[in-house]
């Protein structure tokens, strides 16, 4: 099969399920002196990938995306940014559990992913050290249920699709008994990673059907970030999902050699409409230790996704582009005459939430920290007078 190549053709060839690879010797295209050097990756940042999502890489393009989002690069290893960027420590409130926006909890349920994206936010979870995650979300579903302002709930880690429906359900049913979480999100890459996983589960559908209610849906938020990731296989697992009840909605960082370009982008946001999944977030990359080759600066970013939205109908281009900073989700909302613009989507602190803030413009910028004292702090009641900006 050709890379990217649609699977309807081959399906009787593709195996029904994805074998997981977790060591470079498994990767025969590698060659000894390649596979010698990322070894050095490897015992930094750990690899895992899956024989499904190989075989979409083209190996006879040295700049192929998705080789890129998944084998190592020697460049992770430069001495850039530092493993927790966004500080989620500091909203951690029991063991597994993140509580930063008022409406909003998340549980980190396990500590693996399908395969390992090398951009990830939280590369931490996957080193030998981490005490963040814990099988036992007890305490955590204890705090969702003492905090009445707790609408939504996100399921993240790792990935929660990668566990078997048996131990994914309980957790959803724990959360459906606390009345007051109407939505419960799930972020996941498997419909990228393994779709195999989505079209062979029927107890992962029955549990969707069962509690994604009429008024109390299960959102599933998807994490494609190139178009050659929605092949026939993966746009099948999609509608299945769908079908099944859940809300599905796609969300990507804007990464350096993958998405850096309009025309990509575009394609991007534009074939998930037509399937029905419309883009959420787009993300600056965090300043995490490793980052340095997939991060773009910001204002470089800002100017690819906004030439990306023009080619979209407005189905295509609802994402906004943001930073999942320490204080908040702030979201870059323009740029002119030497000036950019960011609003405060979320708060860490209420008082902040829908602050529009003015800077003056650094195209070295890679975060919201690079930036000098605002221009100017607008509070959210003077927001409808900037429309003009």
């Amino acid at each position: 099969m050709q890379s990217g190549q649609s699977t309807t053709d081959n399906d009787q060839q593709k195996p029904k399920s994805a074998k997981y690879l977790t060591k470079l010797s498994q990767i025969p295209q590698l060659s000894s002196s390649e596979r010698e050097e990322l070894e050095k990756v490897n015992k930094e940042f750990v690899f895992r990938t899956n024989d499904y999502y190989q075989s979409l890489i083209d190996w006879n393009d040295p700049d192929d995306p998705i080789r890129r989002i998944v084998m190592p690069d020697i460049q992770e290893l430069d001495d850039w940014g530092q493993l927790d960027a966004s500080n989620e420590e500091k909203y951690t409130k029991v063991k597994g559990l993140e509580h930063k926006y008022t409406s909003t909890a998340l549980l980190l349920v396990n500590e693996v992913c399908a395969a390992y994206c090398r951009f990830c936010f939280r590369k931490r979870l996957f080193m030998d050290e981490n005490e963040e995650v814990t099988k036992d979300v007890s305490d955590g579903l204890e705090y969702i249920g003492s905090h009445p302002e707790i609408t939504n709930v996100l399921l993240t880690g790792g990935d929660p699709m990668i566990m078997s429906t048996s131990k994914l359900e309980p957790i959803i049913k724990q959360i459906r008994e606390i009345d007051h979480v109407k939505i419960i999100r799930i972020g996941t890459k498997i419909p990228a990673f393994n779709p195999y996983k989505i079209i062979n589960d029927p107890a992962l559908h029955e549990m969707i059907r069962t509690y994604s209610t009429g008024e109390k849906k299960i959102y599933i938020m998807a994490h494609f970030n190139h178009p050659k990731e929605l092949t026939d296989v993966a746009v099948k697992g999609l509608n299945m999902l769908m079908q099944s009840g859940a809300i599905v909605v796609n969300q990507t960082p804007l990464i350096k050699g993958v998405n850096d370009n309009s025309e990509v982008l575009t394609e991007l946001f534009n074939r998930l409409s037509f399937i029905g999944v419309p883009p959420y977030y787009v993300f600056l990359c965090r300043p995490t230790l490793g980052n340095e080759p997939f991060a773009l600066p910001i204002e470089e970013g800002y100017k690819i996704f906004e030439k990306a939205r023009i080619r979209c109908s407005g189905l295509a281009k609802r994402a906004r582009l943001v930073m999942s900073h320490e204080t908040g989700k702030i979201e870059m909302v323009g740029i002119s005459e030497g000036k950019v613009f960011f609003k405060y989507n979320r708060s860490a602190e209420a008082d902040n939430d829908g602050k529009f803030l003015v800077f003056k413009s650094n195209p070295d910028a890679y975060w919201f920290d690079d930036y000098e004292e605002a221009l100017e702090e607008l509070p959210k009641d003077c927001i409808e007078n900037t429309a003009t900006f």
